[in-house]
C-alpha cells in the first residue's frame, strides 16, 4: 500500500484519463490533484502541493506536458514527472526518452504509453517516489 502522505498530480483535458489515472492511484492509498488544462496545471504547480506528477503530453497544445515538466523542474527539480502519450497510438512513431540526457533536456523521468495499465502506473509511481 502507497505511502498516505503522497499527492500525486495528474494534469490531462481527457475527463476519462484522469478518472482511470485517478481511480487507480486513490485505490493504492495516494492522495490526487487533478488539471484539465495547461492553464490550470500552472496554476497546480505555482502551489506546488504534490510529490509526483503524471503529465499529458498533449493538451491544447501539442507541447503541453513539455512545458509543464520544465516548469516543474524549474520549481523542484526532484519532483518526478511521469509523461503520458498517446503520440505512438496516434502517428505510429514510438517516443521516448531512454538516456539520462534525454531526461534531464525533456525534464521527464518517465513515459508511458496511453492506455495505461494499472500495474505499469503504480509500478513506476513506486519507484520514483522511492528513489
Amino acid at each position: 500500500m502507497a505511502d498516505l502522505n503522497k499527492t500525486i498530480f495528474i494534469a490531462d483535458d481527457d475527463e476519462d484519463v484522469r478518472i482511470q489515472v485517478r481511480l487507480m492511484l486513490e485505490s493504492e492509498g495516494y492522495t490526487v490533484i487533478e488539471a484539465e488544462s495547461e492553464v490550470q496545471a500552472l496554476g497546480e504547480i505555482e502551489k506546488g502541493n504534490f510529490d509526483l506528477a503524471v503529465l499529458d503530453l498533449m493538451m491544447e497544445n501539442k507541447d503541453s506536458g513539455f512545458i509543464l515538466a520544465h516548469k516543474i523542474k524549474a520549481k523542484n527539480p526532484e519532483t518526478p514527472v511521469i509523461m503520458v502519450t498517446a503520440v505512438t497510438q496516434e502517428t505510429s512513431i514510438h517516443f521516448e526518452a531512454t538516456t539520462k540526457q534525454e531526461k534531464a533536456w525533456i525534464k521527464v523521468d518517465s513515459f508511458l504509453e496511453k492506455s495505461i495499465r494499472k500495474e505499469q502506473l503504480i509500478r513506476e509511481v513506486t519507484k520514483l517516489l522511492d528513489k
